[in-house]
């Protein structure tokens, strides 16, 4: 459970969780120094130097017990305070502070003012004012003494200067480690940016490079991207070859038709112009994505077009609701295909059709409903199949087909980057199907 909640705050991208990887180590190294310096060696020094002037705050306070006067207790401790290095006045109460001042960072300080509190219960402030003095205020016979000390006998001096060092050069090296991470990151970046965009149907220059596990998955994706590029190729030649000797035949056999009675050659050129349907319908099969590149294409001009075109052709469709604006990366000859299909099976089954269009920042929907019979929910995945025909589900009295209409759009679609997506219409009751295309 901690690991599922832990994981939807982690980074997604490449270079987030490679940062991560190199900043936490390097921050858990720093704390654990610097916890493991500030409580073992600093506090250990701090409270030795602390004991030190505790002994010679004992002494100073044993002379002043013995004097008779102010003036000969300062008599009586001069010898040994220049050898100490310590001052030592008697004050006016109004000059003892009322309270300790201590800077919230001063470790050391604390550590200090605590023990000498603990030697001294007579003590009555302690003034930590900058680096290099302190000052203690205790209360004697005579009234108020304070001794003051250079702030080196009593605590390390600038025991910062370690954590400092160090977390520079820990950030410094951090960035350089990242940069250099960054820079072999790239051609995995690279990669990836071919692979989706080959996935989308557009070929980008792309050469390996990098370390040599990534120059080898960048030459697999190459020689992957040429033999699928040389089975599409090979595949549109033999189809395109096969429909275009077909033609010639077809050909023919209107002409020794067009020699015979009208009444008995009806029903054979019927035969033969649903056989020329079909040979259109396998080389627009056999065609793909493959004419032009992806530009920059506005998608409601298109649909716009493709519908008055088949208004003009006597197609009864009509637009529906047109959102969003910008343009999209498109095939237009493509998506024009994919769209008269998915409006002729829908006015084939049904007697309309609607199609509509959204798009937004993230992705383009063509959508195209119709009032027919629909598709049932376990028959819509066999019906994007080449050559799949579902005669229980579509009124097959309006026409026959080679079941290439769904499979072309969702060919189409799948170069896009996108997919079909087949439902239940809403507004009409029919079919609704969907080209949705990432953006």
């Amino acid at each position: 459970m901690f690991f599922q909640w832990l994981k939807q705050y982690m980074p997604r991208s490449l270079y987030g969780r490679a940062a991560l990887i190199l900043i936490v180590p390097v921050v858990s190294v720093q704390l654990v120094v610097s916890v493991a310096f500030i409580r073992k060696h600093l506090e250990n020094v701090s409270t030795q130097m602390a004991d030190t002037l505790v002994r010679e705050m004992d002494l100073i306070e044993d002379e002043t017990t013995a004097a008779a006067s102010p003036e000969e207790a300062l008599a009586l401790m001069q010898p040994f305070l220049s050898t100490l290095q310590i001052n030592v006045q008697f004050v006016a109460a109004d000059e003892v502070p009322a309270y300790d001042y201590l800077r919230w960072y001063d470790y050391s300080g604390r550590i200090v003012r605590n023990r000498i509190s603990e030697g001294f219960p007579n003590m009555l402030a302690s003034v930590f004012p900058d680096n290099r003095s302190v000052q203690f205020y205790l209360a004697t016979d005579f009234g108020p003494i304070r001794i003051s000390v250079s702030r080196t006998r009593v605590a390390v001096t600038n025991p910062h200067q370690l954590i400092v060092t160090m977390v520079f050069f820990g950030g410094l090296m951090t960035v350089i480690a990242y940069i250099y991470l960054r820079n072999q990151l790239r051609p995995i970046t690279k990669l990836a940016d071919a692979a989706q965009a080959f996935g989308r149907g557009r070929s980008v220059p792309y050469s390996p490079r990098g370390a040599t596990e990534v120059r080898a998955a960048g030459g697999a994706f190459l020689d992957m991207r040429s033999r699928i590029e040389r089975q599409i190729e090979q595949r549109t030649l033999m189809l395109s070859g096969v429909s275009h000797d077909l033609r010639t035949p077809l050909t023919r056999l209107k002409l020794g038709l067009s020699m015979i009675d009208d009444d008995e050659a009806e029903p054979l050129l019927r035969d033969v112009d649903e056989m020329q349907r079909l040979l259109d319908a396998f080389l627009d099969f056999s065609r793909g994505v493959a004419e032009g590149e992806p530009e920059a294409t506005d998608p409601h001009d298109l649909i716009e077009r493709i519908v008055e075109d088949a208004q003009r052709a006597g197609t009864a469709v009509r637009l529906g609701e047109m959102s969003g604006k910008g343009t999209a990366m498109l095939r237009p000859m493509a998506i024009r295909r994919a769209v008269e299909n998915l409006i002729g099976n829908a006015v084939r089954y049904g007697t309309c059709a609607e199609v509509s269009v959204l798009l937004s920042e993230k992705s383009l929907r063509i959508r195209v409903e119709d009032d027919g019979p629909g598709i049932p929910p376990e028959l819509r995945a066999e019906s994007t199949r080449p050559f799949s025909r579902l005669d229980p589900s579509r009124n097959q009295n309006k026409g026959s087909g080679v079941g290439l209409g769904l499979a072309i759009v969702t060919d189409v679609a799948r170069a896009h980057g996108g997919t079909l997506r087949l439902g239940e219409s809403a507004t009409l009751g029919g079919l609704c199907a969907d080209i949705v295309i990432a953006r």
